[in-house]
Parts: C-alpha cells; structure tokens; sequence
C-alpha cells in the first residue's frame, strides 16, 4: 500500500511539474513571437500601415488589429482571464488605424498573452472551452492562439517584400 501511495504522489509530480514546464515553455514562445511581430511592425514605414496587398484584403495595419484582437480573445479562452477589447472590432476603428496605434494595441496583446499565461494555474489546461462550434482543452486554445498569430504575421511578408523591403528573419529559436 505504501508502494502504491509513493507511486501516486509520484505521478501526480511529475504531472505538476511537466505542466509548469508547459506553462513556461507558453511564456518563452509568446515572448518571442512579441519581439519578432515587433521587427514587422518596425519594418514596414509608418506611412504604408494602410497599404493592401490587394484590394480584396486587408490593410497591414488591419492583418495586425486583428492578429491583436484574437490573441486577447483566444489567450482568454485558453486561460480564463478577463477578456480585453469585448465587443469591439479592433480592425474597423479608423481612429487606431495609424502606425503607433496599431503597434500599441499589437503589442498590449503580446503582453495581455505573457501575463495571462504566467498568472494561469497549469491545471486548468485540460479544461474544456466551447466557443461557438468549437469545444476544445484550454490547452488547444493556446495553442490556436499562437498558431493564429504566426499565420498572420506571416501573411504580412508580402506586404512588406511588394514595397520592396526585406522582411525580418525568422526566429524559430
């Protein structure tokens, strides 16, 4: 019996520990991702944040808003901290459309995601969120999360490389 309750404590240490090194492996990749969204923010002039690739897209200022607006919403349903920006749509307001704007409300993103990942308790991770058609783990969301952001950012590459600027590296690491 003494073996079996060693045993357990055992596993359920290894499960604490292995979810707070989830967690710290989250904070690093976010923190990344915030220093290389804000090489493309710095890259593209701020006079051109209202450029289109085409004219059935949206602008680079309007790709970032809403890279912004779904990491505060995703991070939330990943975390279960008090969502930010509720009921607002970040990329139709023409009054934060300008440069500084727009790298202001990136960037608080980047930080709302930081924070609420370092202030989640890991063991709500495996917890269920249903959002609209989709009932996935907290930990799914996260990562849809980070999944989501590196989609758009990328997607902003040819917006820069069309005005004729070299994009920033990639930072996998």
């Amino acid at each position: 019996m003494i073996t079996l309750a060693a045993l357990l404590l055992l596993t359920l240490t290894v499960h604490a520990q292995m979810a707070d090194s989830i967690k710290v492996q989250f904070v690093r990749d976010w923190q990344r991702a915030k220093a290389y969204t804000k090489e493309y923010l710095d890259a593209m002039p701020k006079d051109k944040y209202n450029y289109r690739a085409h004219d059935s897209i949206r602008t680079f200022g309007q790709q970032m808003l809403h890279l912004a607006q779904a990491n505060a919403g995703l991070v939330a349903n990943g975390t279960a901290a008090n969502r930010i920006w509720m009921g607002k749509n970040l990329e139709q307001i023409p009054s934060i459309q300008s440069a500084d704007s727009v790298a202001h409300y990136v960037l608080t993103s980047y930080d709302y995601a930081i924070t609420s990942i370092s202030n989640m308790n890991p063991a709500i991770l495996n917890e269920r969120v249903k959002r609209g058609p989709f009932d996935i783990s907290r930990y799914a969301w996260i990562l849809k999360a980070f999944e989501h952001q590196t989609h758009h950012r990328g997607q902003t590459t040819i917006y820069i490389r069309l005005l004729g600027i070299k994009p920033p590296n990639e930072k996998l690491f």
